[in-house]
């Protein structure tokens, strides 16, 4: 490709965001935004949190599940997805909503508060090897089978333009953002909001140090396979991030930052104790950016963080 030459044209646009927006609306929620307060969170600035683990199912990723769902011709057998836990607990859900059977593959890492939520959904819950690449593997096997319909967790359209109403709904609430941090897995999440963002709002990418396949990706020009070993791994835990979603990401996101996972970990404390907001360790993650340094906002700006997931067994809460 030369310089002259204008990039390959994208799958999803910005008028399939919007047009997902209407498509799912009334079958997910506004989540809420709350401002956190200057001297909050130990930090020096007011920050635009969007609530996003208040959404059904307990994630953003009910947004990309219904979206998938209504704007296909889903078989008899169903759908199968494989998921370290959100995934799967949101394709569960809107599945049921839809009145439709759902097949869905987890590894045996998989929180005990996700596989809850799946199996409260009335999914048939399919739970075996060690990773996520292992009840990926699982689940391919059972869709040949069977004919089920595939819900891919982000390397998909539908997927991305779900996830992309959250920046949508997020803008629409506070259109004064400079940046905004979002915590990264595979990437639909990143990827549909960078989409709606584009040249507009400054976009982050956040991920744990031990689980960092967009950074790893953006360093090398391509998506590569990188080690998952993080507290955040059972829904920031991708080996490998897909080719759409670097397409999008390698020209949309500004700056891609790592966190520790004791950083995360903090995180999360303190937006309990200061917020009284429950996050599971992937929904943390971005927030960890800040008050760990790894982000610096200059002075003036207006910072927003995604808390992106909130499914976490009650007795971790109590530990914070």
């Amino acid at each position: 490709m030369t310089a002259s030459t204008p990039p390959p044209a994208l799958p999803v646009t910005r008028a399939d965001i919007e047009a997902a927006a209407g498509r799912i609306a009334g079958h997910v929620r506004r989540t809420p935004v709350i401002d956190s307060g200057a001297g909050s969170l130990g930090l020096d600035i007011s920050v635009s949190l969007k609530l996003e683990q208040l959404q059904h199912s307990g994630s953003f990723k009910a947004r990309g599940a219904f979206n998938t769902l209504l704007s296909a011709n889903v078989p008899e057998t169903g759908v199968a997805a494989a998921s370290g836990g959100n995934h799967g607990a949101a394709v569960a859900y809107a599945a049921r909503t839809l009145g439709l059977p759902a097949d869905i593959f987890v590894p045996e890492t998989s929180s005990p508060a996700k596989i809850a939520r799946i199996r409260a959904a009335g999914a048939r819950l399919h739970v075996g090897g060690a990773r996520y690449a292992d009840a990926a593997e699982a689940c391919a096997r059972h869709r040949a089978a069977t004919g089920a319909m595939d819900i891919h967790a982000y390397d998909a359209a539908a997927t991305i333009a779900g996830q992309g109403t959250t920046a949508l709904e997020w803008l629409e609430q506070v259109p004064d953002l400079d940046t905004v941090l979002i915590a990264v897995g595979g990437g639909g999440l990143i990827s549909g909001c960078a989409l709606w963002l584009e040249g507009r709002v400054k976009v982050v990418a956040v991920e744990p140090e031990g689980s960092c396949a967009l950074h790893a990706a953006l360093a090398a020009g391509a998506p590569v396979d990188v080690t998952v070993d993080s507290l955040a791994a059972d829904s920031l835990g991708a080996k490998r991030c897909g080719d759409l979603v670097h397409a999008i990401c390698a020209t949309r996101v500004a700056e891609s930052v790592l966190v520790s996972d004791e950083a995360i970990r903090d995180a999360q404390t303190r937006l309990w104790r200061d917020l009284q907001t429950v996050a599971e360790p992937g929904g943390a993650t971005a927030l960890a950016a800040l008050t760990s340094g790894a982000y610096a906002p200059a002075p003036g700006e207006r910072v927003g963080v995604l808390v992106c997931g909130g499914n976490v067994a009650l007795e971790t809460v109590a530990a914070t």
